[in-house]
Protein backbone atom coordinates (compact mmCIF):
# COMPACT_ATOMS: atom_id res chain seq x y z
CA UNK A 1 0.00 0.00 0.00
CA UNK A 2 1.17 3.30 -0.50
CA UNK A 3 0.02 6.91 1.02
CA UNK A 4 -1.82 10.12 -0.71
CA UNK A 5 1.50 10.66 -2.63
CA UNK A 6 1.70 7.84 -4.58
CA UNK A 7 0.56 7.44 -7.84
CA UNK A 8 -3.18 6.76 -9.17
CA UNK A 9 -3.97 3.99 -10.89
CA UNK A 10 -6.45 4.13 -14.04
CA UNK A 11 -7.70 0.85 -14.82
CA UNK A 12 -8.54 1.15 -18.60
CA UNK A 13 -6.62 2.92 -21.71
CA UNK A 14 -9.31 4.40 -24.03
CA UNK A 15 -10.68 7.88 -24.26
CA UNK A 16 -11.70 8.27 -20.60
CA UNK A 17 -8.86 6.89 -19.54
CA UNK A 18 -5.89 8.40 -21.29
CA UNK A 19 -7.61 11.88 -20.48
CA UNK A 20 -7.79 11.22 -16.32
CA UNK A 21 -4.21 10.54 -17.42
CA UNK A 22 -3.97 13.99 -18.82
CA UNK A 23 -5.76 15.88 -15.93
CA UNK A 24 -3.84 14.25 -13.11
CA UNK A 25 -0.71 14.91 -15.24
CA UNK A 26 -2.19 18.69 -15.81
CA UNK A 27 -1.97 19.09 -11.45
CA UNK A 28 0.94 17.12 -11.31
CA UNK A 29 0.16 13.83 -10.05
CA UNK A 30 1.92 10.69 -11.39
CA UNK A 31 -0.77 7.92 -12.23
CA UNK A 32 -0.02 4.70 -13.98
CA UNK A 33 -2.61 3.53 -16.89
CA UNK A 34 -3.05 -0.32 -16.32
CA UNK A 35 -4.35 -1.30 -20.32
CA UNK A 36 -5.89 -5.16 -20.78
CA UNK A 37 -4.90 -5.13 -24.25
CA UNK A 38 -1.58 -5.86 -25.80
CA UNK A 39 -1.43 -2.69 -27.63
CA UNK A 40 -2.95 1.31 -26.79
CA UNK A 41 -5.42 1.98 -29.46
CA UNK A 42 -9.40 2.06 -29.99
CA UNK A 43 -11.60 0.20 -32.10
CA UNK A 44 -14.38 1.93 -34.30
CA UNK A 45 -14.43 4.77 -36.81
CA UNK A 46 -16.71 8.13 -36.75
CA UNK A 47 -17.26 9.99 -32.94
CA UNK A 48 -19.28 13.86 -32.45
CA UNK A 49 -17.68 15.84 -30.63
CA UNK A 50 -19.58 18.91 -28.74
CA UNK A 51 -18.30 22.01 -27.70
CA UNK A 52 -18.33 20.66 -23.91
CA UNK A 53 -15.58 17.88 -25.39
CA UNK A 54 -13.66 20.85 -26.76
CA UNK A 55 -13.79 22.49 -22.82
CA UNK A 56 -12.75 19.57 -22.06
CA UNK A 57 -9.74 19.03 -24.31
CA UNK A 58 -8.43 23.00 -23.66
CA UNK A 59 -8.35 21.98 -19.87
CA UNK A 60 -6.45 18.67 -20.70
CA UNK A 61 -3.83 20.80 -22.71
CA UNK A 62 -4.84 19.01 -26.24
CA UNK A 63 -7.04 21.52 -27.67
CA UNK A 64 -4.89 22.72 -30.40
CA UNK A 65 -4.01 19.09 -31.72
CA UNK A 66 -7.72 18.03 -31.47
CA UNK A 67 -9.14 20.92 -33.47
CA UNK A 68 -5.98 19.75 -35.88
CA UNK A 69 -7.50 16.49 -36.78
CA UNK A 70 -11.55 17.28 -36.73
CA UNK A 71 -14.00 18.05 -39.37
CA UNK A 72 -16.10 20.81 -39.03
CA UNK A 73 -19.68 20.16 -40.23
CA UNK A 74 -22.16 22.84 -41.02
CA UNK A 75 -25.38 21.48 -39.38
CA UNK A 76 -26.68 18.85 -37.49
CA UNK A 77 -29.85 17.55 -40.00
CA UNK A 78 -32.49 15.31 -39.13
CA UNK A 79 -34.43 13.67 -42.23
CA UNK A 80 -37.73 11.80 -42.43
CA UNK A 81 -36.44 8.25 -43.75
CA UNK A 82 -40.12 7.54 -45.05
CA UNK A 83 -40.29 10.79 -47.03
CA UNK A 84 -36.59 11.78 -47.43
CA UNK A 85 -37.62 15.30 -46.30
CA UNK A 86 -35.71 17.44 -43.96
CA UNK A 87 -37.46 17.42 -40.13
CA UNK A 88 -35.15 20.13 -39.15
CA UNK A 89 -31.58 21.41 -39.20
CA UNK A 90 -29.07 22.79 -36.22
CA UNK A 91 -26.38 25.50 -37.73
CA UNK A 92 -22.99 24.79 -36.08
CA UNK A 93 -21.59 28.41 -37.50
CA UNK A 94 -20.03 31.48 -36.05
CA UNK A 95 -23.66 32.18 -33.98
CA UNK A 96 -23.01 28.31 -32.81
CA UNK A 97 -19.56 28.79 -31.58
CA UNK A 98 -19.74 32.25 -30.48
CA UNK A 99 -23.17 30.97 -27.86
CA UNK A 100 -20.66 27.80 -26.80
CA UNK A 101 -17.13 28.86 -27.03
CA UNK A 102 -16.41 25.86 -29.35
CA UNK A 103 -17.24 24.43 -31.96
CA UNK A 104 -19.02 21.08 -33.28
CA UNK A 105 -16.95 18.45 -34.94
CA UNK A 106 -16.47 15.20 -35.83
CA UNK A 107 -13.69 13.16 -35.88
CA UNK A 108 -12.17 9.73 -36.23
CA UNK A 109 -11.94 7.42 -32.55
CA UNK A 110 -8.85 6.41 -33.37
CA UNK A 111 -7.45 9.89 -34.30
CA UNK A 112 -8.66 11.17 -31.29
CA UNK A 113 -7.26 8.79 -28.97
CA UNK A 114 -3.76 9.22 -30.88
CA UNK A 115 -4.31 13.11 -29.62
CA UNK A 116 -4.13 11.86 -25.75
CA UNK A 117 -1.63 9.08 -25.97
CA UNK A 118 1.12 10.99 -27.70
CA UNK A 119 0.16 13.81 -25.28
CA UNK A 120 0.08 10.69 -22.10
CA UNK A 121 3.69 9.49 -23.48
CA UNK A 122 4.98 13.20 -23.49
CA UNK A 123 4.05 13.68 -19.67
CA UNK A 124 6.79 12.97 -17.13
CA UNK A 125 3.44 12.05 -14.99
CA UNK A 126 2.01 9.26 -16.70
CA UNK A 127 3.25 5.48 -16.98
CA UNK A 128 1.36 3.44 -19.64
CA UNK A 129 1.38 -0.42 -19.09
CA UNK A 130 0.01 -2.91 -21.43
CA UNK A 131 -1.35 -6.93 -20.91
CA UNK A 132 -2.53 -5.06 -17.91
CA UNK A 133 -6.52 -5.99 -16.86
CA UNK A 134 -7.73 -5.11 -13.57
CA UNK A 135 -9.96 -7.38 -12.33
CA UNK A 136 -10.07 -6.60 -8.82
CA UNK A 137 -8.77 -4.20 -6.09
CA UNK A 138 -8.03 -4.35 -2.13
CA UNK A 139 -7.72 -0.79 -0.10
CA UNK A 140 -7.02 -0.22 3.24
CA UNK A 141 -7.05 3.66 5.02
CA UNK A 142 -3.32 4.56 2.85
CA UNK A 143 -3.71 3.00 -0.48
CA UNK A 144 -5.46 1.04 -2.98
CA UNK A 145 -4.07 -2.80 -4.30
CA UNK A 146 -4.88 -3.30 -7.66
CA UNK A 147 -5.28 -7.17 -8.89
CA UNK A 148 -4.37 -7.81 -12.93
CA UNK A 149 -5.55 -10.96 -14.81
CA UNK A 150 -2.05 -12.64 -14.83
CA UNK A 151 -1.78 -12.66 -10.69
CA UNK A 152 0.25 -9.67 -10.51
CA UNK A 153 -0.77 -6.43 -7.98
CA UNK A 154 -0.03 -3.30 -8.31
CA UNK A 155 -0.38 -0.24 -5.55
CA UNK A 156 -1.18 3.36 -5.84
CA UNK A 157 -2.87 6.12 -3.64
CA UNK A 158 -6.01 5.63 -5.68
CA UNK A 159 -7.65 3.32 -8.17
CA UNK A 160 -10.24 5.21 -11.08
CA UNK A 161 -12.19 2.31 -13.14
CA UNK A 162 -12.61 3.68 -16.44
CA UNK A 163 -12.39 0.47 -18.21
CA UNK A 164 -15.75 0.87 -19.81
CA UNK A 165 -19.18 -1.03 -20.19
CA UNK A 166 -18.11 -4.48 -18.58
CA UNK A 167 -15.76 -2.59 -15.66
CA UNK A 168 -14.35 -5.06 -13.44
CA UNK A 169 -13.75 -2.26 -11.22
CA UNK A 170 -17.60 -1.48 -11.53
CA UNK A 171 -18.22 -5.21 -10.78
CA UNK A 172 -16.85 -4.89 -7.28
CA UNK A 173 -17.70 -1.68 -6.44
CA UNK A 174 -21.71 -1.38 -7.48
CA UNK A 175 -22.07 -5.54 -8.19
CA UNK A 176 -25.15 -4.44 -10.23
CA UNK A 177 -24.57 -7.29 -12.91
CA UNK A 178 -24.53 -7.32 -16.75
CA UNK A 179 -25.68 -4.13 -18.27
CA UNK A 180 -29.26 -3.68 -20.07
CA UNK A 181 -29.44 -4.55 -23.20
CA UNK A 182 -31.64 -1.86 -25.77
CA UNK A 183 -32.09 -4.66 -28.28
CA UNK A 184 -30.86 -2.09 -30.64
CA UNK A 185 -28.93 -3.50 -33.53
CA UNK A 186 -26.19 -0.99 -34.40
CA UNK A 187 -24.26 -1.48 -37.96
CA UNK A 188 -21.48 0.17 -38.87
CA UNK A 189 -18.99 0.88 -41.86
CA UNK A 190 -16.56 2.87 -43.37
CA UNK A 191 -16.61 4.27 -47.02
CA UNK A 192 -14.48 5.78 -49.18
CA UNK A 193 -15.90 9.21 -50.27
CA UNK A 194 -16.56 8.19 -53.58
CA UNK A 195 -18.85 5.54 -52.97
CA UNK A 196 -21.12 8.09 -50.99
CA UNK A 197 -23.80 9.21 -53.93
CA UNK A 198 -22.58 12.92 -55.04
CA UNK A 199 -25.62 14.57 -54.24
CA UNK A 200 -25.35 13.27 -50.28
CA UNK A 201 -22.32 14.35 -49.65
CA UNK A 202 -23.41 16.62 -47.26
CA UNK A 203 -21.22 18.62 -45.19
CA UNK A 204 -23.66 17.61 -42.00
CA UNK A 205 -23.45 15.10 -39.15
CA UNK A 206 -26.86 13.36 -40.89
CA UNK A 207 -29.11 11.54 -39.30
CA UNK A 208 -32.49 9.52 -40.81
CA UNK A 209 -35.17 9.01 -38.92
CA UNK A 210 -37.63 5.84 -39.27
CA UNK A 211 -39.77 3.56 -37.79
CA UNK A 212 -37.63 1.18 -35.41
CA UNK A 213 -34.15 2.29 -37.37
CA UNK A 214 -32.61 5.62 -38.25
CA UNK A 215 -29.17 5.93 -40.47
CA UNK A 216 -26.45 8.24 -39.61
CA UNK A 217 -23.53 9.24 -41.65
CA UNK A 218 -21.04 12.38 -41.85
CA UNK A 219 -17.09 12.97 -43.39
CA UNK A 220 -14.14 12.32 -41.61
CA UNK A 221 -10.53 12.12 -42.35
CA UNK A 222 -10.61 15.23 -43.81
CA UNK A 223 -12.85 14.25 -46.33
CA UNK A 224 -11.49 10.72 -47.21
CA UNK A 225 -14.52 8.56 -46.28
CA UNK A 226 -18.05 8.78 -44.75
CA UNK A 227 -18.87 7.10 -41.61
CA UNK A 228 -21.97 5.34 -41.95
CA UNK A 229 -24.03 3.49 -39.14
CA UNK A 230 -27.30 2.04 -39.46
CA UNK A 231 -29.14 1.17 -36.07
CA UNK A 232 -32.59 -0.95 -36.40
CA UNK A 233 -34.77 -1.64 -32.98
CA UNK A 234 -35.02 -5.30 -33.74
CA UNK A 235 -35.54 -6.83 -30.11
CA UNK A 236 -32.20 -8.42 -30.11
CA UNK A 237 -31.57 -9.97 -26.62
CA UNK A 238 -27.65 -10.67 -26.21
CA UNK A 239 -24.47 -8.21 -26.07
CA UNK A 240 -22.86 -8.52 -29.05
CA UNK A 241 -19.43 -6.07 -29.48
CA UNK A 242 -17.88 -6.14 -33.55
CA UNK A 243 -19.20 -8.92 -34.98
CA UNK A 244 -18.70 -9.00 -38.95
CA UNK A 245 -22.39 -9.59 -40.87
CA UNK A 246 -22.82 -9.33 -44.44
CA UNK A 247 -24.58 -6.56 -46.54
CA UNK A 248 -27.71 -8.41 -47.06
CA UNK A 249 -28.41 -8.87 -43.75
CA UNK A 250 -27.87 -5.24 -43.01
CA UNK A 251 -30.02 -4.13 -45.70
CA UNK A 252 -33.49 -6.35 -44.84
CA UNK A 253 -33.32 -4.08 -42.11
CA UNK A 254 -34.09 -0.89 -43.76
CA UNK A 255 -36.16 -2.38 -46.91
CA UNK A 256 -39.17 0.26 -45.14
CA UNK A 257 -37.63 3.52 -46.19
CA UNK A 258 -37.30 5.89 -48.73
CA UNK A 259 -34.82 4.81 -51.77
CA UNK A 260 -32.86 7.31 -50.97
CA UNK A 261 -32.19 6.49 -47.47
CA UNK A 262 -31.01 3.02 -48.74
CA UNK A 263 -29.11 3.99 -51.01
CA UNK A 264 -26.72 5.31 -48.66
CA UNK A 265 -26.94 2.06 -47.33
CA UNK A 266 -26.17 0.20 -49.90
CA UNK A 267 -22.91 1.72 -50.02
CA UNK A 268 -21.42 -0.24 -47.05
CA UNK A 269 -19.21 -2.73 -47.10
CA UNK A 270 -17.39 -4.85 -44.18
CA UNK A 271 -20.09 -3.99 -41.77
CA UNK A 272 -19.78 -4.94 -38.54
CA UNK A 273 -22.79 -5.09 -35.83
CA UNK A 274 -22.89 -4.08 -31.94
CA UNK A 275 -25.51 -4.90 -29.57
CA UNK A 276 -26.49 -1.87 -27.68
CA UNK A 277 -26.26 -1.95 -23.85
CA UNK A 278 -25.94 0.82 -21.18
CA UNK A 279 -26.94 1.06 -17.10
CA UNK A 280 -29.82 2.28 -15.25
CA UNK A 281 -27.91 5.64 -13.25
CA UNK A 282 -26.67 5.04 -10.26
CA UNK A 283 -24.90 6.86 -7.07
CA UNK A 284 -22.71 4.66 -5.97
CA UNK A 285 -19.88 5.77 -7.62
CA UNK A 286 -16.87 5.82 -5.16
CA UNK A 287 -15.32 2.86 -2.36
CA UNK A 288 -13.24 5.16 -0.15
CA UNK A 289 -10.25 5.35 -2.27
CA UNK A 290 -12.02 3.78 -5.75
CA UNK A 291 -13.92 5.74 -7.98
CA UNK A 292 -15.25 5.29 -11.67
CA UNK A 293 -15.36 7.46 -14.47
CA UNK A 294 -16.99 7.50 -18.45
CA UNK A 295 -18.64 3.99 -19.72
CA UNK A 296 -17.83 2.41 -16.05
CA UNK A 297 -19.54 5.02 -13.88
CA UNK A 298 -22.66 5.75 -16.66
CA UNK A 299 -22.79 3.87 -20.00
CA UNK A 300 -25.40 5.36 -22.15
CA UNK A 301 -27.04 4.42 -25.63
CA UNK A 302 -25.33 6.75 -28.88
CA UNK A 303 -28.38 8.93 -29.43
CA UNK A 304 -27.18 12.01 -27.82
CA UNK A 305 -23.32 11.48 -29.29
CA UNK A 306 -22.22 12.22 -25.69
CA UNK A 307 -20.69 9.39 -24.53
CA UNK A 308 -17.15 10.32 -24.99
CA UNK A 309 -17.98 13.75 -24.15
CA UNK A 310 -19.27 12.80 -20.68
CA UNK A 311 -15.51 10.68 -20.10
CA UNK A 312 -13.62 13.68 -21.47
CA UNK A 313 -15.81 15.50 -18.99
CA UNK A 314 -15.68 13.69 -15.96
CA UNK A 315 -11.75 13.67 -16.38
CA UNK A 316 -11.42 17.17 -15.95
CA UNK A 317 -13.84 17.17 -13.44
CA UNK A 318 -11.74 14.46 -11.12
CA UNK A 319 -8.56 16.33 -11.56
CA UNK A 320 -9.93 18.93 -10.71
CA UNK A 321 -11.24 17.73 -7.48
CA UNK A 322 -8.56 16.54 -6.54
CA UNK A 323 -6.41 19.62 -6.94
CA UNK A 324 -8.90 21.27 -4.72
CA UNK A 325 -9.04 18.97 -2.21
CA UNK A 326 -4.95 17.75 -2.10
CA UNK A 327 -5.24 16.14 1.31
CA UNK A 328 -8.07 13.77 0.98
CA UNK A 329 -8.89 11.57 -2.02
CA UNK A 330 -11.81 9.82 -0.62
CA UNK A 331 -13.40 13.17 0.02
CA UNK A 332 -12.30 14.53 -3.83
CA UNK A 333 -13.74 11.45 -5.34
CA UNK A 334 -16.88 12.00 -3.37
CA UNK A 335 -17.06 15.73 -4.40
CA UNK A 336 -16.41 14.65 -7.91
CA UNK A 337 -19.54 12.22 -7.92
CA UNK A 338 -21.69 14.75 -6.61
CA UNK A 339 -20.68 17.07 -9.70
CA UNK A 340 -21.16 14.58 -12.22
CA UNK A 341 -24.22 12.30 -11.03
CA UNK A 342 -27.08 14.17 -11.53
CA UNK A 343 -25.67 15.53 -15.32
CA UNK A 344 -25.21 12.29 -16.51
CA UNK A 345 -28.07 10.83 -15.22
CA UNK A 346 -29.95 13.06 -17.83
CA UNK A 347 -28.07 12.36 -20.28
CA UNK A 348 -28.41 8.88 -19.75
CA UNK A 349 -31.88 8.96 -19.83
CA UNK A 350 -32.69 11.45 -22.30
CA UNK A 351 -30.43 8.85 -24.74
CA UNK A 352 -32.66 6.34 -24.04
CA UNK A 353 -35.61 8.71 -24.75
CA UNK A 354 -34.17 10.09 -27.79
CA UNK A 355 -34.29 6.65 -29.55
CA UNK A 356 -37.64 6.32 -28.56
CA UNK A 357 -39.38 9.48 -29.07
CA UNK A 358 -36.68 11.00 -31.72
CA UNK A 359 -35.52 8.40 -33.82
CA UNK A 360 -37.35 5.30 -33.92
CA UNK A 361 -41.31 6.17 -34.05
CA UNK A 362 -43.93 5.73 -36.93
CA UNK A 363 -47.28 7.09 -38.27
CA UNK A 364 -48.62 10.02 -35.79
CA UNK A 365 -46.30 9.88 -33.57
CA UNK A 366 -43.48 10.70 -36.46
CA UNK A 367 -45.77 13.37 -37.66
CA UNK A 368 -45.62 14.81 -34.01
CA UNK A 369 -42.36 14.77 -33.93
CA UNK A 370 -42.04 16.47 -37.35
CA UNK A 371 -44.31 19.02 -36.52
CA UNK A 372 -42.89 19.82 -33.23
CA UNK A 373 -39.18 20.26 -33.93
CA UNK A 374 -39.63 21.62 -37.35
CA UNK A 375 -41.31 24.77 -35.74
CA UNK A 376 -37.79 24.96 -33.73
CA UNK A 377 -35.92 28.34 -34.71
CA UNK A 378 -31.81 27.98 -34.73
CA UNK A 379 -32.35 30.35 -31.69
CA UNK A 380 -34.81 27.68 -30.02
CA UNK A 381 -32.28 24.72 -30.39
CA UNK A 382 -29.41 26.67 -28.78
CA UNK A 383 -31.75 27.67 -25.65
CA UNK A 384 -32.62 23.74 -25.90
CA UNK A 385 -29.17 22.59 -25.88
CA UNK A 386 -27.46 25.11 -23.84
CA UNK A 387 -27.53 23.01 -20.49
CA UNK A 388 -25.16 20.59 -21.98
CA UNK A 389 -23.09 22.10 -24.80
CA UNK A 390 -22.27 24.70 -21.92
CA UNK A 391 -21.12 22.19 -19.46
CA UNK A 392 -17.46 21.94 -18.70
CA UNK A 393 -17.57 19.06 -16.45
CA UNK A 394 -17.10 21.26 -13.64
CA UNK A 395 -20.57 22.89 -13.11
CA UNK A 396 -22.58 20.09 -13.07
CA UNK A 397 -25.39 21.43 -15.49
CA UNK A 398 -28.53 19.92 -15.90
CA UNK A 399 -30.94 22.68 -16.93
Amino acid sequence: MTGDTGPILIAGGGIGGLATALGLSRIGRACVVLEKAAKLGEIGAGIQLGPNAFHAFDYLGVGDAARAMAVYVDKLRLMDAMTGAEIAHVPLDAPFRQRFGNPYAVVHRGDLHGVLLRACRDSPHVALRTDSEVVGYAQDGSGVTARLASGAAVAGAALVGADGLWSKVRRQLVGDGAPRVSGHTTFRSVIPIERMPEDLRWNAATLWAGPKCHVVHYPLSDWRVFNLVATFHNDAPEPVAGLPVPAEEVQAGFRHICQTAQSIIRQGANWRLWVLCDRDPVETWTDGRVTLLGDAAHPMLQYMAQGACMALEDAVCLSAMLQEMPGSIPDAFVAYRDRRVARTARVQLQSRAIGEHVYHPAGAHARLRNAMMGAITPEGWYDRIAWLYGGTGLDGRVA
